[in-house]
């Protein structure tokens, strides 16, 4: 049994659902402490829980300290296999983030997830990132990943709903993405608002990417209604993007330009990957092998480090005018 200890580094819910994901996948059993022990509110919140709920239910682990505001969690991984599951954060929580930790046991062994909760919220990369980004960079790997935005949720109601399926196939060495030939994608998407916000959103964005890079644009919008009102911007060109949410009295400009300067700083830097989506990497960079490069190391990333070698993966990044991360699987 392996203990970790959750206020190590990054010290957020993250680890936890690193831990439960690389627990699930290496079939080790894990006690983690001390979870999110220095946050306003520590322990365990809903979304960690429905993280949690996810890994479980694809390899029928044992589990003991799943509750709210739990500080303690004991983790018993079963025989991992597809399963079609259905798991509901409560509020509005991230769904991308559930993902982040289901999605490397579904790489290995396929899956289907029907989840609800929010689609956009912050602190949490929007769901057209986690599409676009850290799914377009797997799927170029191999990855055969399969995602459906039923309905968009914002804080603080919620409501979202995604349907992720995962087909389990055999994922080369991960590498990056040449981009060269790629137009910025922007998704500028509202609910229960005006039209002119998603096109005042994306039209702000575009005019930040052109005048900094001249790369030319595609947009894409998404309006509807629903049971929560929000807005979002994701502006996002290979392995590299960035996002911003809405929220009352913040101009539909500025929520476009954020999401551009936010994909500009990736943009602009010769590494492969941008600095947000490095930590999103790494699971995957150690269970398939592969590497590339981040422009700086970022506390994320060093605990998913920290954390990986406790499972037997020693990823060392080597730091120079970028970092480079690289593992090889079959060593």
């Amino acid at each position: 049994m392996l203990t970790i200890n959750g206020s190590y580094g990054e010290g957020g819910g993250q680890l936890v659902r690193t831990a439960v994901g690389l627990s699930a996948v290496t079939g080790k059993p894990v006690t983690i402490t001390n979870i999110r022990a220095a946050r306003k509110k520590p322990g365990l919140a809903a979304q960690h829980i429905a993280a949690i709920s996810a890994v479980a239910g694809t390899c029928s682990a044992g589990i003991t300290g799943a509750k709210i505001g739990s500080r303690s969690l004991t983790f018993s991984p079963g025989e991992p296999e597809y399963q079609d599951l259905t798991v509901n954060v409560g509020t509005a929580g991230s769904i991308p983030l559930v993902i982040q930790a289901w999605l490397p046991l579904a790489l290995c062994y396929g899956g289907r997830l029907r989840i609800s909760g929010g689609t956009e919220v912050n602190r949490s990369p929007t769901i057209d990132y986690l599409d676009h980004v850290l799914a377009g960079i797997l799927r170029a790997a191999g990855a055969q990943i399969i995602i459906e935005i039923v309905k968009r949720g914002y804080y603080p109601e919620g409501g979202g709903e995604v349907i992720i399926e995962v087909v389990k196939k055999n994922i080369p060495p991960i590498f990056p993405i040449n981009a060269n030939h790629l137009p910025v994608g922007i998704i500028s998407c509202s609910s229960n608002l005006p039209d002119h916000v998603a096109n005042r959103q994306a039209s702000a964005a575009a005019l930040a990417i052109t005048s900094e890079t001249g790369f030319p644009c595609t947009i894409e919008y998404d309006r509807r209604t629903g049971k929560s009102t929000g807005s979002s911007c994701t502006v996002y060109r290979g392995a590299k993007g960035g996002c911003a949410n809405g929220r009352p009295g913040l101009p539909a400009e500025v929520v476009g330009e954020n999401a551009a300067h936010s994909a500009l700083a990736g943009f602009l830097n010769p590494a492969d990957v941008d600095m947000h989506l490095s930590d999103q990497l790494l699971v995957p960079l150690a269970l398939f092998g592969g590497e590339f490069t981040a422009p700086v190391l970022t506390s994320h990333a060093d605990t998913v480090c920290w954390l990986l070698r406790q499972f037997g993966y020693t990823i060392a990044p080597r730091k120079g005018a970028t970092v480079e991360f690289s593992y090889d699987a079959g060593a």
